[in-house]
């Protein structure tokens, strides 16, 4: 045996340090580097899918042409696709959020869903070299679909849409002293 295994293992594992924890730390900062969070991976494949979708178009749209138009035309296409039951105004169902039997309405992308991907895009746009002022899925009528979708799919599904509240720094320790409580900015 030549070591050359021995070698490689040194590398994997931090330059042949004698200290363990070293090694294991060099090891798992090594493996970070590797394997992208869930979230990194899901907006790749979402940026590529995007990306796919837009050269299926006839003619195909250069991401420089890419306007919210695009954008509100791919979160339709991705209707097909979804998994929730959005009721439709004629249906026996509209507005409950069980309904006894099943119905013939569509199944519709949920609004969460679209959100978070909207989330993802408009990160890979910037950080696929596109400029924050020219960000189709920061737009303003990309923000105005999503609203009417959430309060179409509240309605129709009977749920309604909870607003988180933003959290409120509430002071903590002795609440009987008559010092004003501090308001952190």
């Amino acid at each position: 045996m030549s070591g050359s295994s021995n070698e490689r293992g040194k590398e994997l594992m931090g330059e042949g340090s004698s200290d363990p924890h070293h090694q294991h730390h060099h090891y798992e900062q090594q493996q970070q580097a590797a394997t992208p969070s869930r979230y990194e991976s899901q907006k790749r494949r979402d940026w590529n899918t995007f990306g796919q979708y837009l050269k299926n178009q006839r003619p195909p749209v250069p991401l420089s042409h890419c306007n919210c138009n695009h954008v509100i035309d791919f979160l339709r296409y991705l209707d097909q696709f979804g998994k929730t039951k959005v009721h439709i105004q004629g249906c026996m169902f509209y507005g409950q959020p069980e309904p006894p039997a099943p119905c013939t309405c569509p199944l519709r992308q949920a609004w969460g869903s679209l959100d978070a991907l909207i989330g993802r895009l408009r990160a890979a746009y910037e950080e696929n070299g596109g400029s924050p002022e020219t960000n189709p899925f920061a737009s303003g009528a990309i923000r105005v679909y999503l609203r009417e979708v959430r309060d179409c799919q509240s309605k129709a599904r009977g749920i309604p849409h909870k607003k988180k509240k933003k959290k409120q720094q509430k002071p903590s320790g002795d609440h009987s002293s008559s010092a004003p409580p501090l308001h952190y900015s």
